[in-house]
């Protein structure tokens, strides 16, 4: 891979934008702003911003008043959720990186470029992830990448755990969307995100794919954001309930290769009979319930697109289980689930 192409010296014309940071917006109040804000800070410039809103009501977007030209704001006339207005603001990218960052995601000012170091390091990599902190609590992770447990469970790694740097780049199964670098062209190879999701796992989802592709996620260690987490949605709100055990069963069903799927199947029941039964424990059955139910309601036409993702797999069975996690101990204690970079090539 060639060297990323630098920003132009003094008194050469603009740098071509290197990337398109994505900010899909919905009621986020003050959070916009600040995220905006912190973009606009970061040590690369070679940047372009699109902000696109989810039909919000509260207010926000009017009061932004950016006139940086590095801005475009685009306005929907409805709620598409997360997944769709984030395939509308890409589809047109001409940038050979897009980054995705929630309106609630701080990013340091040496966020991007970090990120785009580790793309340079890294050139057989898709995916990069970065290392979230909590913001209202930066001496906690809010996350190292997402992890997947071979039953069908996601989760973000090391959630609430004391932060400790990592001290070098590590692979790890998908970069959670709060924060998260792709090469465009692996992007749109994937297909984007799955609108069906509406949202929550759609980013789970998406490295899945792109891992049947060949494609691998690295998380670079030394990209840090502050993120607040559920700000919009509300965290274990009966929204984010119902898209979870929805979309939880179609990640598992439409992407794990048969071979896979057949002795995994029961241990993602399993795990679906545990998750309704905890609900019921705490209160929240309905939500869950209804997530469910929907989830089967959907799997004829879920099917159809299996055949196609299956169909374009391009990856053998053993590289793609080893990015899986199979501890349950790792999955009960939501730790990190990090692995060693590959050797020379990409090559494991």
């Amino acid at each position: 891979m060639a060297a990323l192409p630098k920003a132009a010296g003094d008194g050469g014309a603009p740098a071509a934008p290197l990337v398109r940071l994505v900010v899909v917006a919905y009621n986020s109040g003050g959070d916009l702003r600040r995220c905006l804000d912190c973009l606009l800070a970061q040590s690369v410039t070679a940047l372009e911003i699109v902000v696109i809103d989810n039909a919000s009501t509260d207010g926000a977007v009017e009061a932004l008043e950016i006139a940086d030209a590095r801005v475009t704001l685009v306005r929907l006339p409805a709620n598409l959720g997360f997944a769709a207005a984030n395939n509308r603001a890409v589809e047109d990218a001409r940038t050979p990186f897009v980054a995705l960052v929630n309106p609630d995601a701080f990013a340091e000012p040496d966020w991007l470029a970090r990120m785009l170091a580790g793309a340079e390091r890294h050139p057989w990599a898709d995916m990069f992830a970065s290392v979230q902190l909590k913001a209202d609590d930066p001496s906690r992770l809010d996350g190292l990448g997402d992890c997947y447990f071979a039953g069908g469970v996601a989760w973000r790694g090391g959630f609430g755990q004391p932060f400790e740097p990592p001290a070098a780049d590590r692979r790890v199964f998908a970069p959670c969307g709060a924060a998260a670098l792709f090469r465009t062209t692996r992007f749109r190879a994937a297909g984007g995100f799955d609108e069906r999701y509406f949202c929550l796992l759609e980013d789970v989802d998406l490295a899945f794919r792109l891992r049947l592709l060949g494609g691998d996620c690295v998380l670079v260690a030394d990209a840090l954001v502050r993120h607040t987490g559920s700000a919009t949605i509300g965290e274990n709100s009966d929204f984010s309930l119902y898209h979870l055990a929805r979309n939880q069963s179609w990640v598992f069903l439409k992407n794990m290769p048969l071979p896979l799927l057949v002795p995994l199947l029961p241990v993602h029941l399993a795990l679906v009979a545990l998750q309704l039964a905890s609900s019921l424990r705490r209160r929240r059955c309905r939500p869950v319930a209804r997530g469910l139910r929907d989830s089967a309601r959907g799997l004829a036409a879920l099917w159809r697109t299996r055949r196609a993702v299956q169909a374009g797999r391009q990856v053998g069975l053993g590289t793609l289980a080893r990015s899986f996690t199979w501890s349950p101990r790792r999955l009960l204690r939501r730790d990190a689930c990090l692995r060693g970079l590959p050797g020379r090539g990409g090559r494991e």
